[in-house]
């Protein structure tokens, strides 16, 4: 009888336990920001191929381009081919370690994207590179290692170009911005389509979702690996930030899953903005046994009531601004501007 009256006790004491902790307000643990050393004429930039594999012609293409830019580059050797990867996750998790840790590299360029970043998450060293903060550069798949690293090491990192599509000239006026100047003020102007062949295509139509300004630190990329990313310990924390999103090829159920996915998750729906980019090709043509891509869009968005719009020139396509992930910004959803109100390299 003792030994249950003690039992029941000790039971009584666990749940008590239990319901203070389920109460309690958790505190959000938040890494200061780092800023990485400006990119300037003469530098070393490392090419990395953190997921797919690249074809040499292309990798040759893109020294040429660099170099003839004023830059030297510099590759370790590791890009070759393993199955789709540039080569196995260890080696593609070596190839980004030795860049942040070889003093003689000043900025990160992916060559592409494709897949693979999520495999070499936890594989990197991020103290290492908390101590060796550098311009990472990329887009697409490379979402997740910018997404990874800013979030175990406050580290700004640049979805922008990569190496096989840098040569743009849009995308050359926003690095230089960006990347090369120390402005305290940046702001990022969609690019004018007025007299582009992309003019009436429905992807490229420019639309506000829900009007306003949002302020916040700019967070996001591909739709795929920000939806990729949840239930994972690098899963984004949307609070209060401006959310950029954009993808390809994904038809607009698809699009419809992933937006309600991101609906569901913890903080998608406390996020301060939402700034869509172009997800080129994944529109369909309207009938009775579909949404169009922008009926999705709206469905999903409008009823949060948080400033947001369609068409800001980032994604996959060839005029693809760099956007500082961890700057704080301020997004006009009339304008479909971005300015950035801080300097963001150092």
């Amino acid at each position: 009888m003792i030994k249950r009256r003690h039992f029941l006790s000790g039971l009584l004491s666990i749940s008590a336990t239990t319901l203070l902790a389920s109460t309690t307000k958790t505190t959000k643990i938040t890494k200061k920001t780092l800023y990485p050393k400006r990119l300037e004429k003469g530098q070393t930039i490392g090419v990395i191929a953190p997921g797919f594999a690249v074809s040499q012609e292309k990798m040759t293409q893109m020294v040429f381009f660099l170099e003839q830019s004023g830059f030297k580059v510099f590759q370790t050797g590791r890009i070759g081919q393993d199955g789709y990867f540039s080569n196995t996750d260890e080696q593609r998790a070596l190839d980004v370690m030795e860049m942040f840790s070889n003093p003689n590299v000043d900025a990160i360029l992916c060559a592409r994207g494709g897949y693979g970043c999520t495999r070499i998450l936890d594989l990197l060293d991020y103290k290492i590179i908390e101590n060796n903060p550098k311009i990472l550069l990329g887009f697409s798949d490379v979402t997740a290692l910018i997404q990874g690293i800013y979030s175990k090491t406050g580290l700004i990192g640049f979805h922008g170009p990569v190496g096989t599509t840098i040569e743009n000239q849009y995308a050359q006026s926003c690095i230089q911005d960006l990347l090369m100047n120390l402005s305290e003020q940046t702001t990022i102007k969609p690019v004018n389509l007025e007299e582009s062949q992309y003019k009436s295509i429905s992807e490229y139509q420019r639309y506000t979702i829900y009007p306003g300004i949002a302020k916040g630190k700019l967070i996001g990329g591909s739709l795929t690996l920000i939806t990729a990313l949840i239930g994972t310990p690098y899963e984004i924390d949307f609070t209060d930030c401006i959310v950029c999103i954009e993808d390809v090829e994904e038809k607009p159920y698809r699009i419809d899953r992933m937006l309600t996915q991101l609906l569901g998750s913890k903080t998608f729906k406390a996020a301060a903005g939402i700034a869509f980019g172009v997800c080129a090709g994944c529109d369909t043509e309207k009938n009775q046994n579909n949404f169009t891509l922008r009926e999705v869009i709206e469905n999903r968005i409008s009823p949060l009531k948080i400033p947001a719009a369609y068409g800001l020139s980032f994604g996959h396509v060839p005029d693809n601004c760099t956007l500082p992930i961890g700057a704080q910004s301020v997004f006009n959803t009339t304008l479909l501007e971005i300015t950035v109100t801080e300097p963001v390299v150092i």
